[in-house]
């Protein structure tokens, strides 16, 4: 370990690390399950002065995530992407999203 030119009486064993660079991502756990078995929530945020749709959450794998939010873009005619879990399209499209998403038997709140 290297020394510390600013050390005040404090006893910094090998353990212990100060460089923020190497911060373990908490594994997370998803169940993946069936489009019956969603319950999903909308919301609507305003960015930069653009509205901005977000469905949120999908328990599905990451390819299949990838492929829903593909198919969705090119059927809405609208932008959009993935993140933890959720799917942010770009616009006010909530009711056309929540039709596209009933016809694939996703289940909503």
């Amino acid at each position: 370990m290297k020394k510390n030119l600013f050390e005040m009486s404090s006893n910094f064993d090998d353990g212990w690390s100060s460089d923020n660079k190497t911060k373990s991502k908490p594994k997370t756990t998803q169940e993946i399950k069936n489009p019956e078995k969603h319950q999903l929530h909308f919301a609507k945020e305003k960015r930069r002065g653009k509205v901005v749709t977000i469905v949120k959450p999908f328990l599905l794998n990451n390819a299949d995530l990838k492929s829903l939010l593909k198919s969705l873009k090119k059927e809405l005619g609208t932008g959009g992407t993935a993140k933890d879990n959720s799917l942010e399209f770009q616009g006010d499209i909530a009711n056309k999203l929540r039709l596209s998403l009933t016809k694939r038997e996703f289940r909503l709140k």
